[in-house]
């Protein structure tokens, strides 16, 4: 009877952890699907409420192998600095596009960041000279997004884009091979700097 009881503890023992462990694959799954954007193995810690980075890692590894085993239109990628994403996967994205109702940036802010992505270290003054005096609520925008970042040069600000951005966008981390991409997107939609440069908004 004894034994019988034993046997019993130690399979709820069992199943109580097996619950757990996937309460906390959910847990890591809803943090990557709310947030939209990568996130740190910091910021999953905190979400989980552990100090284990290694915890959290195999969590999400385990993750990445289950949405890769199910062969969904859905996948995680792991990006630099051990940074998780989950997104669509490129080849679905010309089917549904049409589908999504509210762009990450109004046409203004967009063109004002494509204008620092394509020329890139480049002073704030600069870009407001270009763009008009509207930049600077552009410029504040992005900023608060994450999409760019300044650094103080003597008496101007330096803007640049940030790991995010390249993230979110699918570009290359390589600034020189970012800016091949773009001019190519640029081309294919049939914007020229010129246009890019002129427009006011």
């Amino acid at each position: 009877m004894e034994a019988e009881s034993l046997r019993s503890d130690s399979k709820t023992t069992s199943q109580v952890g097996k619950e757990n462990r996937i309460n906390e694959l959910a847990i890591v799954e809803a943090a990557l699907y709310v947030s939209g954007r990568p996130l740190t193995l910091s910021e999953l810690c905190s979400v989980l409420k552990t100090r284990s980075q290694r915890k959290v890692k195999t969590l999400v590894k385990t993750l990445m192998q289950e949405y890769a085993n199910r062969n969904t239109a859905l996948e995680i990628l792991e990006l630099k600095d051990e940074r998780y994403v989950l997104q669509l996967k490129a080849e679905f994205t010309p089917y549904v596009k049409k589908l999504v109702k509210r762009p990450l940036l109004s046409v203004g802010p967009l063109k004002t960041l494509a204008y620092i992505a394509l020329r890139q270290p480049v002073s704030q003054k600069h870009v407001v000279e270009v763009r008009g005096h509207h930049a600077y609520g552009h410029i504040r925008l992005l900023k608060e997004m994450g999409l760019i970042a300044s650094e103080r040069k003597g008496r101007s600000a330096v803007l640049k884009t940030t790991d995010y951005f390249a993230d979110y966008f699918g570009l290359s981390h390589d600034i020189p091979a970012m800016k091949r991409e773009l001019r190519k997107i640029l081309e294919k939609d049939r914007i020229s700097e010129k246009a890019l440069e002129g427009s006011e908004f």
